[in-house]
């Protein structure tokens, strides 16, 4: 195989520390990239105050390009009109709600979704004096569709991947998208798309016949717009050792330690989310709610540890969850609260991935409960990071990709908080040998499809895959 090219919106270089604090898709990207004389490039997080080329024909600067490590990086900014308009507007404002089926969050402005055409171009006029014949070059996520259709247009010829973080919506949602068309045409610029879910793939195929002419047989064969690609689902995993290895270092054990002590030997049930509309934090909390209420014998004998850290907090529909959330935890505390417990811990904060592995390890039940999900790491932490002969129990939304492969969870519909209330007290009256059979199951799931199966199953794809057209 020739050199693998990454490209993502965000690049952080991460050393030491850095990892443990690292995003979901900042960790997949590291584990592919093991090994030596790999490129990873994309947006440096800077936004500086002038425009830097691509929209006025001027040719863009040359990325700024260093090694760390084994990896090597090329980073660029993003003026702070681009920033508004293709990150904070197009990406986050209307692709990412309508993409988690909220399209009563989406809007549609159509400034942004030029703004998000010129950045890619930027993106691709910056990647392409770096890439030689032989690269192999892996694209990221919602927020760079255009990017292949930017480089064929340059002129690039090298086999090009691209890989959806976040679900594929069904088409009758997909096609509110003024710009539905262009982007499906910039996604069959590919050689291989790949997605979380099989229930992606139906979505995306399902588009194609419908709306495009196209055609899909069953085993991942597209033709559209006079192109020919593959498409299939590759769940992404985690590095199970290394999440393992987390849960029982020394920061893992003396956090835990440190919260076990101030339970009062009560149970812990678990919940970890970034401060997004699509997680069910309100649902959860409303759940929680109701099992005090329903289960008055539980009380004081449980506490709800939910850790939210900020996210978007330029987005005003992220600050209206935040207060929302706020709002619901102390009016949950405020009746339920006595002098010597408090039912639920909200803490928003970040926590190092050490901690939160600490955490789960300590806890009867863990909730991960999307609304809407793509894959879902958190779930797959959790399983990894249990006690083998003390497991916790994994309440799963089935909105979030890995229900598909982790047979063992508690599968809850998380809309329903009714029944996600009754799901949590079996969770916590489950039977120890219940509990070691279900993690049993789902660690073997976990370890089957961990990050390497994920990287090797994609690459080999595009790798052996000839383009066409």
């Amino acid at each position: 195989m020739g050199r693998l090219v990454v490209v993502s919106n965000r690049v952080t270089p991460i050393t030491g520390r850095q990892a443990a604090t690292a995003g979901g898709l900042a960790v997949g990207v590291l584990a592919a990239l093991r090994g030596s004389g790999w490129l990873w490039f994309g947006w440096s997080g800077e936004v500086t105050d002038e425009a830097r080329g691509g929209s006025d024909g001027a040719a863009p600067p040359p990325p700024r390009l260093f090694r760390t490590g084994k990896v090597s990086y090329g980073l660029i900014d993003l003026a702070a009109a681009d920033y508004e308009g293709f990150y904070a507007g197009f990406a986050n404002r209307t692709l990412w709600p309508l993409f988690h089926y909220r399209l009563d969050l989406s809007s549609f402005e159509h400034h942004w979704y030029a703004t998000y055409r010129r950045v890619n171009q930027r993106f691709a006029e910056a990647l392409k004096p770096l890439l030689k014949p032989d690269d192999i070059i892996w694209i990221h996520d919602y927020h760079l569709i255009p990017m292949a259709s930017e480089l064929r247009r340059l002129g690039c010829e090298n086999r090009i991947g691209f890989f959806l973080h976040i679900p594929f919506p069904a088409p009758e949602i997909y096609v509110s998208l003024p710009w539905h068309r262009q982007l499906a045409a910039d996604l069959c610029s590919y050689d291989v798309v790949g997605f979380q879910t099989g229930t992606d793939v139906r979505q995306f195929k399902q588009y194609v016949e419908l709306e495009l002419n196209g055609t899909a047989d069953w085993k991942g064969a597209v033709q559209a717009l006079g192109r020919s690609l593959h498409v299939d689902a590759y769940p992404i995993g985690i590095d199970v050792g290394d999440v393992m290895a987390m849960a029982t270092s020394a920061e893992a054990r003396r956090q835990a330690s440190r919260l076990g002590a101030s339970m009062a030997n009560r149970q812990l049930i678990v919940g970890v989310d970034r401060l997004d509309y699509t997680k069910g934090i309100v649902e959860r909390l409303r759940a929680f709610q109701m099992l005090l209420q329903d289960y008055p014998n539980l009380r004081r004998q449980v506490t709800c540890m939910q850790i939210s850290a900020p996210s978007r907090e330029q987005v005003p529909e992220y600050l209206e969850l935040r207060q929302q959330v706020e709002l619901l935890s102390g009016h949950l505390n405020g009746v339920y609260s006595e002098a010597d417990w408090v039912p639920l811990r909200y803490l928003n904060r970040s926590y190092t991935r050490r901690s939160l592995m600490g955490f789960f390890r300590l806890s009867r039940v863990g909730l991960v409960t999307p609304l809407r999900d793509g894959m879902n790491l958190v779930a797959l932490e959790y399983v990894a990071s249990q006690d083998e002969d003390d497991p916790g129990v994994l309440v799963l939304s089935r909105f979030a990709g890995c229900a598909q492969q982790l047979d063992g969870a508690l599968v809850v519909n998380p809309y329903d908080v009714h029944h996600l209330a009754d799901t949590m007290h079996a969770g916590l009256a489950m039977t120890l040998d219940e509990r070691q059979d279900r993690w049993r199951r789902m660690m073997q799931a976990v370890r089957t499809y961990d990050i390497i199966a994920w990287r090797d199953r994609f690459l080999a794809r595009l790798e052996n895959r000839e383009r066409v057209g």
